[in-house]
């Protein structure tokens, strides 16, 4: 068995550490108190320094009164979050600079130019050559180089306000410096105006009488083309041709329409004639006085006869002439309706050369007005022309009346105006004498005890000795572990010039040898004294070793789970992911031996199956227990070896513990299916792995080292009910995500 001397391992005693900050606190506080005086002196002989501030609005200043007529306030450029970032630019450009430097002679200055009183140690510097000389730059550079150091041109967040921040050793410099700026940049902007406002007018003036000159020839063109084409204009603003074409054309249809009502009603008065009809249907007829006054007179004899009828017979004398004289009467009708007839026929007639003639003048008139609309054509052409260079001088006489009457009253507002001025500051802004001495205690203090505690460390003073004899005495109360091999044999994965794992040194036996009547007498009460051997029975074996907790390796480990006959093996690891190695060694180990065995891996951050698959994308367990895979979608192959490996999984970890309850039954499922389940649990406890623990269960603890770490997960197994708990190292063993020697390297 290996065992670590435990006087090669120490831990750090806290106590003692802090300790170290009481004894030393009147050093600590010294050194903060010298340093804070320091700082304080420091800060009171540094030279004050004030700070001032103008802001601007960046605004249209044109108002209702003044805006030139035909504009709103829609059609004001309005700046946005680039146009005011550019107006920064504007401010503290080099031309306002310059302006407020001259303004204020600030070249005379020692703040602003150090060649105005230079001390004598910058002199000797710059003999010396260790400083460049400043008067090889010319003055106006070094002042403007020292106002940019001292400038802060700003925009306000999300608004067009504009900070204009200066510092200075003077307060009354510091604010007369922005607002200077402020007023360089206002009257800046007021000369770009009037500017482009004379710009304007001097290229208006010209054009105006380009443009009068052009619309006069237009004009004349219009009047000479109208004048050549005889195009008359009638009422309603339209050519004569085209207003008399109109009024033929209306002619021509009444005429037409009256030819044929003469027509229609002859041929009425014609039928009714050939036929023997009645002329009464015939409204031209009933409509003559002579027929009237004849129809008059039949209805008078139709009486006569009928009353004359009642007293005389139809051959007297008197009755005949009455029917003689009706039957005169009938004639003078029908003769007065054919003189009717004529009268329509003629009318017909005469209407019919009149629409000839009608339409002989409106084809005339066709004529003239189409070419009247040619004409037409060109003439409007001629007149767009001349009222397009109309309006366009109308336009530029307006905008040129405004810009001169502007220029002449030199009013041209500027899009800006000063609504905060700088005044000079009553305290500096630096050096703040207070927070700096504050900050200075505050810091000294924290440094100083850091380097106490270092100092501590490093000394030796504040460690102790690891806990190695209550390992042991933990050790004592364990199951027993068989040994195999002599103390003197090295295992057989380890190189023959190495020192075998599990030789023990001499002073650790004799360290050992007295520790164990203590860890006997400090072993509990419920504790057996004697047991079966952990390790598997061999013909080495001299009787049943003691019931000790011990480390076993993994080849001895593999012999025990085989000699065994366990279905599980369950590893809990408390050291983390480096010593969850032991699992994927004794499942590669017992799987090379011939047996089916599946890994399952439990841990969080998948260090058992993640060497062997060279991957953490696979499906597994969390799928399982999520319901979004099967058996055969999260069983997988050792890249490394024939074992079988269920990694974590990719589903949702909360998700997949919802359906903790049942592990039991897919621990029971894959028994059967396997010889041996090797399960890695990682840092957990008894009641973690209180759901796979079923039927030959043997639970590893594994360790890379002794520590208390280890040492209380054992106590707490132990303690819960797993009292044949078996310590396994990986240590001395290749790494997991590689081959071993002999066996195949890769899927």
């Amino acid at each position: 068995m290996s065992v670590q001397s435990a006087a090669a391992d120490v831990d750090v005693d806290l106590r003692q550490l802090f300790a170290s900050l009481a004894r030393n606190w009147l050093r600590i506080l010294a050194v903060a108190l010298v340093v804070t005086g320091l700082a304080f002196a420091l800060t009171w002989l540094a030279t004050p320094h004030y700070r001032a501030e103008t802001r601007l609005l960046i605004e249209t200043r044109e108002s209702v009164y003044t805006r030139p007529d035909g504009t709103n306030d829609n059609d004001k450029p309005i700046l946005d979050e680039e146009g005011v970032t550019s107006q920064v630019e504007v401010i503290s450009s080099t031309d306002i600079l310059k302006q407020v430097a001259s303004k204020l002679n600030l070249s005379r200055l020692p703040e602003f130019d150090e060649t105005a009183d230079m001390p004598a140690l910058s002199r000797l510097l710059v003999v010396a050559g260790l400083k460049s000389d400043p008067n090889e730059i010319p003055p106006e550079e070094r002042v403007l180089t020292k106002m940019r150091e001292k400038l802060n041109v700003y925009r306000v967040e999300k608004s067009r306000v504009i900070v204009i921040e200066f510092s200075s050793e003077d307060p009354r410099l510091a604010a007369d410096i922005p607002n200077a700026i402020a007023d360089a940049y206002i009257s800046v902007q007021g000369n770009a105006n009037i500017e482009s406002n004379s710009a304007a007018t001097d290229w208006l003036a010209p054009e105006i009488a380009d443009l009068s000159k052009r619309v006069k020839d237009a004009e004349a063109k219009v009047a000479s083309y109208r004048a050549q084409s005889d195009l008359l204009m009638g009422g309603n603003n339209s050519v004569l041709a085209t207003q008399q074409l109109s009024e033929l054309s209306s002619e021509l249809s009444r005429v037409r329409a009256n030819r044929a009502s003469a027509a229609a009603t002859a041929d009425s008065v014609r039928r009714a004639l050939q036929n023997g009809g009645s002329l009464d249907a015939v409204p031209e007829v009933l409509s003559s006085g002579l027929i009237q006054r004849l129809r008059e007179r039949q209805v008078e004899l139709k009486t006569n006869i009928a009353d004359l009828s009642t007293s005389l017979l139809d051959n007297h004398p008197r009755i005949r002439a009455l029917r003689s004289q009706l039957a005169d009467l009938d004639r003078q009708i029908r003769s007065e309706a054919e003189k009717i007839m004529t009268g329509l026929m003629t009318q017909a007639q005469t209407a019919q050369a009149r629409e000839n003639q009608l339409v002989a003048d409106v084809n005339t008139l066709k004529a003239a007005s189409a070419r009247a609309g040619d004409q037409q054509v060109e003439l409007d052409a001629l007149q767009r022309e001349a009222t397009a260079q109309r309006q366009l001088l109308e336009s530029y006489l307006t905008r040129y009346r405004e810009a001169s009457s502007r220029k002449d009253s030199n009013y041209l507002p500027v899009d800006a105006r000063v609504f905060s001025r700088a005044v000079a500051p009553s305290e500096p802004y630096f050096p703040k004498i207070l927070p700096i001495a504050g900050a200075a205690l505050v810091g000294s203090l924290l440094v100083m005890a850091i380097v106490t505690l270092l100092q501590e460390l490093f000394s030796g003073r504040a460690m102790r000795p690891a806990a190695g004899a209550r390992f042991e005495r933990i050790e004592q109360v364990a199951m027993p572990v068989a040994h195999e091999t002599s103390d003197h044999e090295p295992p057989d994965h380890e190189p023959p010039n190495q020192e075998p794992a599990d030789i023990e040194d001499p002073r650790d036996r004799t360290a050992q040898a007295q520790a164990e009547p203590q860890a006997a007498a400090a072993a509990p009460a419920t504790a057996p004294a004697t047991g079966p051997a952990t390790g598997p029975a061999t013909g080495d074996d001299v009787g049943p070793a003691p019931r000790s907790l011990g480390e076993v390796e993994i080849d001895k480990a593999v012999e025990k789970l085989i000699t065994s006959g366990a279905a599980r093996a369950i590893f809990v690891s408390p050291e983390g992911d480096e010593a969850a190695a032991s699992a994927v060694l004794v499942a590669r180990e017992v799987s090379d031996a011939g047996l089916r065995v599946l890994l399952l891996d439990l841990t969080a951050s998948g260090a058992a199956s993640r060497p062997t698959l060279d991957s953490r994308l696979f499906p597994g367990i969390t799928d399982l227990l999520a319901s979004e895979a099967q058996f055969s979608d999260v069983i997988h192959v050792d890249l490394y070896s024939d074992c079988h490996v269920i990694p974590v999984g990719n589903a949702d970890p909360v998700r997949a513990m919802r359906a903790a309850d049942r592990l039991p039954i897919i621990m029971q499922s894959l028994t059967t299916a396997y010889d041996l389940v090797v399960v890695e649990c990682g840092p957990t406890d008894a009641q973690g792995i209180s759901r796979l623990v079923g039927e030959g269960t043997e639970v590893f603890l594994s360790m890379l080292e002794p520590n208390d770490e280890v040492a209380q997960a054992a106590v707490e197994l132990i303690e819960s009910g797993y009292p044949d708990l078996t310590l396994v190292t990986p240590v001395g063993h290749q790494t997991p995500g590689t081959p071993l020697p002999g066996r195949r390297s890769a899927a």
